[in-house]
């Protein structure tokens, strides 16, 4: 039997496990029963043909290592494929219209497509317009594209005529493939002889001399920014350039890439930090659709209507709803109901020093059931402080932390446990793995349940990410300490930890310390904030916790930032500097909490 309705089947290779599984895909599909080859294995590999799948879904819900992904589509959206990277593999919709002297963010889950569309407009994928065995040339791509913009873009793309300039995603791997000395890498780069300027805006001169290896992720983020910004070319490709950031950093960031603006340039930006990509750009385009499967690129809209389209998850211009419930923000952030307002920890004035540089933490205390944030620059001693409390450090004056049980998810995670994310969490959580609380509060809102069968070795960022999370939440303890637990976490998966961290904290009646640089999710989860003061790895001062309030208009004062509420949404927003907004916000000493009934700055 055939059927019109086009679909998608994906098989994740890196789960099946057709040895191990008996081949209930093939046994158990009806139209393999009816002699109709709807799936066929080559080389002890299943592949399902989409033309002969009638879309049943019952070997998605056989599959034993949930590797088999069935999507129908509507026929409409088929004739936009840009490109699919082989059989029962990933497949792309559309693509985004880069144009001159606008910043264009593309907003979307992470495993939907933002980087490989990134890599198609800088050349390095050529399209394939789904055709994977049979790949057109570039006089069909272009024929493809014409009467819009990318027919020109690829056109001088196939005549090497268009030059685009692409900050990858991980800039850990940057050291890898060039060695040197940061101020000696940045001169052989600086084609557009703006070198000393970006140096000054992202406060590079304190790295000139020292070896590209020995910087830290913050540090590889801003090289790698600049070296982008010094390159002469046509495109600007930048994909996640706040990751490893702190809020003043991404500002900064923020602010050079939208220079490239004044000269012409076209500019594109993957970002999750929603203040930053709210920040930076002109236009925005979402992602949409399932992860690892297929990824639909959105029509281009304003940036303040397309972030909160995102939110809502509804686009009304296509009529496509691609999430049940909308992600709402609150005036004020969310506070726990359970507060029964007994001290779990109290401290005195503690010092510490690391060779030059000092940390002084003023005296303070937490109660019960509430989640502290801490906000600072990089280089201020913050996980120095986390990890006093975890114990894993020794304060050089003040008593060291010892009666209480702490979980700790440090801030850089290596992925040395060798066997899968199931051993794992089963061997931290023992007992209560099995529990359906465990399953229904972390295994589930962390999207875990797909990686369960996957080793800890072969996992990326994003999902080490969501273990270790999982890993330090197993643990029974009186206090919780996570350290950037929203690196390589999209924005859904970023609201979800704090909705996760929120959940467990409550029902355990225990404490969190929340090192994050999101602002967002600072605002989404703390109930109080303890702020970091000082200079960069000169000296750092903690003040003790206080209400948000108060934490946020010390913090963004010494920054220099404002933000304001959308009157939709009630998400942060960056006001311009210089604005109407901004102006007045620092003459009254408000510079976060503040909501108007229009929103003037667009």
């Amino acid at each position: 039997m055939m059927v019109d309705m086009p679909r998608v089947a994906v098989l994740d290779a890196d789960k099946c496990k057709p040895k191990r599984c008996d081949r209930v895909c093939y046994r158990f599909c009806p139209m393999v029963r009816s002699r109709v080859e709807a799936i066929r294995f080559e080389d002890n590999r299943p592949v399902i043909v989409e033309a002969l799948c009638s879309g049943c879904g019952i070997c998605v819900k056989k599959c034993p290592f949930k590797a088999i992904s069935i999507v129908n589509l509507p026929n409409e959206l088929e004739a936009e494929c840009s490109h699919r990277f082989g059989q029962n593999s990933f497949k792309l919709y559309r693509l985004p219209v880069p144009l001159p002297g606008v910043v264009l963010g593309l907003l979307g889950k992470n495993g939907i497509g933002k980087t490989t569309t990134l890599k198609i407009l800088s050349g390095e994928i050529k399209p394939n317009l789904g055709r994977y065995d049979n790949p057109p040339d570039w006089g069909e791509i272009i024929k493809y594209f014409r009467g819009s913009v990318l027919q020109e873009y690829f056109q001088r793309i196939s005549e090497g005529r268009l030059k685009v300039v692409h900050k990858p995603q991980y800039v850990d791997k940057i050291p890898k493939v060039v060695s040197g000395k940061v101020g000696e890498i940045l001169e052989r780069v600086d084609e557009r002889g703006v070198l000393k300027k970006v140096a000054e805006q992202l406060d590079l001169k304190n790295l000139w001399d020292r070896p590209l290896e020995a910087l830290s992720g913050g540090e590889l983020q801003r090289v790698a920014v600049a070296a982008a910004l010094c390159r002469e070319a046509d495109v600007y490709l930048f994909d996640e350039p706040s990751s490893y950031l702190d809020v003043k950093q991404r500002l900064q960031v923020a602010k050079a890439i939208r220079s490239l603006k004044d000269y012409g340039k076209m500019i594109i930006v993957a970002e999750h930090d929603l203040a930053v990509i709210d920040y930076l750009s002109d236009q925005i385009c979402l992602f949409y659709g399932e992860a690892g499967v297929y990824g639909v690129v959105s029509h281009v809209h304003g940036v303040r209507v397309g972030i909160n389209l995102y939110l809502e998850g509804y686009l009304p211009d296509e009529n496509i709803r691609f999430r049940k419930e909308a992600i709402i923000f609150h005036e004020k952030p969310p506070t726990s109901s359970f507060k029964s307002g007994e001290v779990l920890l109290k401290w005195g004035e503690l010092e510490k020093n690391y060779g030059d540089f000092k940390l002084t933490a003023k005296p303070g205390e937490i109660v019960k059931g509430e989640i502290i944030g801490i906000l600072g620059p990089n280089g201020i001693g913050k996980t120095t402080f986390i990890k006093i409390l975890a114990g894993v450090e020794k304060p050089d004056k003040g008593e060291p932390f010892e009666k209480l049980t702490v979980s700790y998810k440090p801030q850089y995670i290596s992925a040395e446990y060798e066997g899968t994310v199931q051993e794992l969490l089963m061997a931290i959580a023992k007992e209560a793995f099995a529990s359906s609380w465990y399953k229904s509060e972390i295994i589930q809102p962390l999207g875990l349940d797909k990686l369960l069968d996957r080793n800890v070795t072969e996992l990326s960022g994003g999902e080490l990410q969501k273990t270790a999370i999982a890993a330090c939440l197993s643990r029974e303890a009186d206090l919780y300490l996570l350290d950037e637990p929203s690196a390589y976490l999209d924005v859904e998966e970023r609201l979800n930890m704090a909705r996760t961290v929120r959940r467990v904290i409550e029902s355990r009646g225990a404490t969190a310390f929340i090192v994050e640089h999101d602002v967002v999710v600072q605002d989404f989860i703390a109930d109080r904030l303890m702020i970091f003061t000082g200079r960069p790895g000169i000296f750092g001062v903690a003040f003790p916790p206080v209400n948000p309030r108060d934490g946020m208009n010390m913090f963004l004062k010494e920054v220099n930032v404002t933000f304001r509420r959308d009157p939709v949404t009630k998400r942060p927003r960056v006001n311009k500097e210089g604005s109407r907004l901004d102006v007045y916000q620092k003459e009254i000493g408000e510079y976060y909490y503040v909501s108007y009934a229009g929103d003037e700055e667009d």
